[in-house]
């Protein structure tokens, strides 16, 4: 695995759909019927007023890099749990079996009640971990752990819309998601460094959907249809959000998880905040619920639980190590 650079954004590569009459339920279905086509075509988009106010992305970021800038021997008294909960430090993820190791580090937990209680349902649940020396880490988290469910659950609504289904037909069991946040911190790279070496390896996304705030450095990189690496830089204003491989299998890859990259050659650091929205770990992920029992599929049905067991396990050594 080699690394080409990627050619400059083609604007008509990654749509931009402005999903703020989606939000107030006056033309949904227009809006509904552009995340389908872009859904199908790429798996990746841009979205506009998606309402996450800015400045819960700013105390976001800004907790963030407090948090990666901390000394090692603070972030190791966090460091990831065997239900992805916490610190993992540069090296503890590897996308692909042929890829060298991540050079990126990422500060990770999931939903949890207003009360701090969290679900036990699954191996990939947990208690989130939280550092006594940032304090103000946890509700700034929180926050947008928050605002980022609120985007994806609108946009649930929308890829329903756009199938043809009621607006809740992908939402019926989201009441204690799977969902996992992450902040994600990637350190510049050398541009003449080694070329199989990449802030996160070509991969695509495990779960449902992924809402990505990016900041203003640029380095994420997606395969479009001809095979080539196209730029998907930060546009102001919005997020980036992608199809990941679990709503690809539930639509018969009628939508497309895309493999994306990134590559920080920048000189500068790079902060990702993340969501990757999936619904609680008994939800049935089968096609033939979208699009009739007569459908041709490869797909048996699998539940989201069971599919993210499978695949964290490939994915994160500290996994197969706990």
């Amino acid at each position: 695995m080699t690394l080409e650079a990627g050619q400059a954004l083609d604007r008509a590569a990654i749509p931009v759909v402005d999903i703020a009459p989606l939000r107030a339920g006056d033309g949904a279905q227009a809006v509904a019927d552009s995340l389908h086509r872009a859904s199908r075509e790429v798996g990746f988009i841009y979205i506009s007023n998606h309402g996450i106010p800015e400045a819960v992305l700013a105390e976001a970021r800004s907790e963030a890099l407090a948090f990666f800038r901390a000394p090692e021997e603070q972030k190791g008294q966090l460091r990831i749990s065997a239900s992805h909960r916490g610190w993992l430090g540069q090296g503890g993820a590897k996308m692909q079996d042929d890829a060298k190791p991540d050079l990126k580090e990422s500060f990770l937990w999931g939903y949890e009640a207003a009360d701090g209680a969290v679900p036990d349902d699954h191996s990939l649940r947990g208690a989130n971990l939280w550092p006594d020396f940032q304090p103000a880490l946890r509700p700034k988290a929180m926050a947008y752990f928050e605002a980022a469910h609120a985007v994806a659950h609108t946009l649930m609504q929308g890829f329903a819309l756009g199938l043809g289904k009621p607006a809740d037909f992908f939402l019926k069991t989201t009441a204690q998601p799977m969902s996992r946040a992450s902040f994600v911190y990637y350190p510049p790279q050398p541009a003449d460094g080694d070329g199989d070496r990449f802030g996160v390896a070509p991969h695509t996304d495990f779960g449902v959907l992924t809402v990505l705030a990016q900041d203003d450095v640029g380095g994420l990189e997606v395969r479009d249809v001809r095979g080539r690496w196209v730029a998907a830089p930060p546009i102001p204003g919005s997020l980036i959000v992608n199809v990941g491989d679990l709503l690809a299998r539930w639509t018969n890859d009628a939508y497309r998880s895309t493999p994306h990259r990134v590559v920080n050659t920048s000189g500068r650091e790079r902060l990702s905040l993340v969501l990757a929205y999936d619904p609680e770990p008994q939800t049935v992920i089968d096609p033939r619920q979208v699009f009739g029992a007569d459908v041709e599929t490869d797909y048996e049905a699998t539940t989201c639980g069971d599919y993210l067991t499978w695949r964290f396990a490939k994915a994160f050594a500290h996994r197969s190590q706990a």
